[in-house]
């Protein structure tokens, strides 16, 4: 069945389903403008996604082939996986961030073989153990990895601009630390139901009503860069927060009001977990180490293979914020590199 909800004031949202995932599906949103509507993001690539999306536009009285334009908050294929496939059957334009756009080029131009190669280096340096690292070095992995041809943007949604949609005013707000250049949409408009607030704001994954999102590492092999996301993420909240909306439009889970509270509860949970983080660094541990101690959604055992990854790649994230605040540092000699509370 289709899930169409609508929003007021021309805006509605699609459940695109993610196949075998826990999230279970991604809110597209439908804009509509004076030359057509514009998607906010479209879901993953997988012909019952696409079927899904096809049957919403539909139900919102429209259809793929009118479709005007796609933004793309930030380059995950369960945001940016259908794009392509809109673009071929409408001629619409897809616009998405510099800094992810940079990936999504980096990933169409990368083999599995370098992709392979670069994980394997990653994870020995955060010390992994063998039994981990074994599939990364098998001669029989796979060939091809899904989300390996994301589609080219065309357009650069420029910070602190108004988008071209005609008869809309959504200004883009750059929110790094999910990825490096995900975006939210401000819809400077009157909200429909005249709730108290300034307009609505599409928060893509940076902002969910339930849900901390991931922030993990997304570098260039060719740059030796050290970055902060976590530190990108947490200012990119409080520029949230002070925005005002009057109600939030994710791409997860649910819309809703009160951003500035959602936000103060995610400053503090982060908060709390760096607390907690510097109680487990006492004694040096590597990122591997601290990731297997630190509190997820389920045990360390029964967390599968990729989440694992993912998982250490968060550790980092939280390791290089205690750094950079002086609350950590690399005990010098220690390889794999261990971290200790200073």
């Amino acid at each position: 069945m289709t899930h169409v909800t609508d929003h007021g004031g021309g805006v509605r949202s699609i459940e695109v389903p993610i196949p075998d995932n826990p999230l279970g599906h991604t809110l597209v949103y439908v804009v509509d403008t004076d030359r057509g509507p514009v998607l906010v993001d479209t879901g993953w690539d997988d012909p019952a996604s696409w079927d899904t999306l096809a049957a919403g536009l539909t139900a919102c009285g429209t259809s793929v082939t009118e479709v005007h334009g796609v933004v793309i908050t930030h380059h995950h294929p369960d945001h940016h996986g259908l794009s392509g496939a809109v673009r071929e059957a409408s001629g619409a334009w897809i616009a998405m961030h510099a800094a992810d756009t940079a990936i999504v080029r980096r990933t169409r131009g990368t083999g599995p073989d370098r992709w392979f190669t670069y994980m394997t280096d990653k994870l020995t340096a955060a010390g992994a153990p063998e039994e981990h690292l074994a599939p990364l070095r098998a001669p029989r992995r796979p060939r091809a990895l899904p989300g390996f041809s994301p589609a080219l943007p065309d357009r650069e949604i420029v910070p602190g601009e108004l988008l071209d949609l005609p008869g809309r005013r959504v200004r883009a707000i750059w929110t790094p630390g999910h990825t490096p250049g995900h975006v939210c949409l401000h819809l400077e408009e009157a909200h429909p139901a005249q709730l108290p607030g300034h307009g609505r704001l599409f928060s893509g994954d940076h902002l969910l009503p339930e849900i901390s999102p991931h922030i993990g590492l997304y570098e260039d092999p060719d740059d030796d860069t050290v970055t902060d996301p976590l530190g990108d993420y947490l200012d990119s909240l409080e520029r949230i927060g002070r925005l005002g909306s009057a109600e939030v439009l994710p791409a997860h889970q649910y819309a809703f009001t009160d951003a500035a509270a959602r936000v103060g509860e995610l400053l503090a949970h982060h908060e709390s977990r760096l607390t907690g983080l510097l109680t487990l660094l006492a004694t040096p541990l590597t990122p591997w180490q601290l990731a297997e101690r630190m509190e997820w959604n389920r045990p360390w055992s029964q967390i599968p293979f990729g989440s694992r990854n993912i998982a250490v790649s968060e550790a980092e994230a939280h390791l290089r914020r205690l750094v950079k605040l002086g609350r950590a540092e690399a005990v010098t000699g220690s390889d794999p590199v261990t971290y200790v509370a200073v």
